[in-house]
């Protein structure tokens, strides 16, 4: 695969940019140009499910291994749709979709190698189901019974972050530690993806985060999912230029990929970590994609959206593009399809089992995972909350 130009930083006696400044309605169209996604849009299957050829990204892909990809959507959309029913039947407390997300997150999860690490935000189910991560972790945290049960370590995979943007520091701070142990650049070099959506770009960590990985060469790939909708303001209200220009200001490149589009979200994945890798990070992905469904169980989105968008982006289905595509190629059959569902359905299953069986923890469960050692002032809370909660009936509500 060949690669862009390497970055140049302009130099002290260039000149003065002249370009006009654009209208607002260029502003706008260069945002949400939801029929094409804009010029530099790296597209590698379209929604007809037609493969193209790109002169920078390109990607050799076996039958077997697109089998894999379409088969990992796949069950990652019934995870989400589960996970999303078993909260409005009331036995999660919330739940974050993902719908229309996943080629993006699989494309770009399949893309880490096992030393590298990720950062997710709380919609990264499909980039969890990459790193090994069993849905059945992921509904113990949303059904309140705990933090995210799995081993950050093990799973190469850091716990959710629930406040916006605040993963991009710690993504930050930890290939910065890559760069200083000199884990980059030699045969055992690893790399750092860290997701957030576009609703994040508007948040000072973010923008911390892209100056200190941009002073330190950080092997940090930046991995915007831009769903077209911060909950309910749309880009144009955060950003005057697409999102990965934006990566300009800070010194390095920005890549805009068709994020319904697994194998574009694949290689282009690919290619920037592998950069990284080498020490010529940070890098910028924006995966121009769409969400679906709503920001959380908690949100409404027919109150800001239109149905006619929704209808638009159903069209270019992350999944239904590979399963044009390998029936095109004759790569799969009714066999195999029947199989993933029947895949799917029994993971549901084991799913739904799972999260009703969780186990409720004791009261005293708040406070015992605050400090390593004692505190006086927390197990004084503690016994005065424990208190309260027995003079209810049976000490247990």
């Amino acid at each position: 695969m060949s690669s862009p130009e390497k970055w140049t930083h302009p130099g002290p006696d260039s000149p003065p940019a002249t370009a006009a400044k654009p209208t607002a309605e260029q502003v706008i169209a260069g945002l949400r140009a939801t029929d094409e996604g804009g010029a530099d849009l790296v597209q590698l299957l379209t929604p007809e499910g037609e493969r193209v050829q790109h002169p920078d990204f390109d990607i050799d892909i076996s039958a077997e291994e697109l089998r894999g990809l379409y088969r990992d959507m796949v069950l990652v959309r019934r995870i989400d749709r589960e996970a999303n029913a078993l909260q409005r039947k009331g036995e999660l407390g919330l739940w974050v979709p993902l719908l229309g997300q996943e080629a993006a997150q699989i494309g770009a999860g399949r893309a880490l190698k096992p030393m590298d690490m990720a950062f997710p935000s709380y919609r990264e189910h499909g980039v969890a189901w990459c790193r090994g991560v069993q849905p059945g972790e992921i509904l113990s945290m949303f059904r309140g019974t705990d933090n995210g049960s799995w081993d950050p370590v093990e799973h190469r995979f850091h716990p959710y972050t629930i406040v916006i943007g605040n993963q991009v520091l710690n993504a930050t701070g930890y290939a910065m530690g890559q760069k200083f142990d000199g884990k980059v650049g030699d045969a055992d070099s690893e790399a750092t993806m860290c997701f957030f959506g576009d609703g994040a770009t508007s948040q000072g960590d973010v923008h911390e985060g892209f100056v200190w990985a941009a002073v330190y060469d950080a092997p940090l790939v930046f991995f915007c999912q831009n769903n077209q909708w911060a909950i309910s303001e749309p880009t144009e209200r955060q950003s005057r230029l697409p999102l990965y220009q934006r990566a300009r200001g800070y010194g390095f490149p920005g890549i805009r990929v068709d994020g319904n589009d697994v194998l574009a979200s694949l290689a282009v994945s690919r290619w920037a970590l592998e950069e990284c890798r080498q020490g010529n990070g940070p890098i910028l992905i924006e995966a121009f994609t769409y969400r679906m469904d709503a920001h959380t169980t908690s949100d409404d989105p027919s109150r800001y959206r239109l149905s006619d968008e929704l209808e638009l982006w159903k069209l270019k289905d992350p999944i239904e593009r590979v399963k044009v595509h390998l029936v095109k190629q004759q790569w799969a059959d009714q066999e195999f399809f029947d199989a993933v569902e029947a895949d799917a359905e029994a993971l549901a299953i084991e799913m739904r089992a799972h999260c009703v069986g969780l186990p409720t923890p004791p009261a005293e469960r708040i406070f015992s995972q605050v400090y390593a050692e004692g505190n006086p002032v927390l197990e004084a809370q503690r016994d005065e909350f424990l208190a309260y909660h027995a003079g209810f009936a049976g000490g247990e509500h």
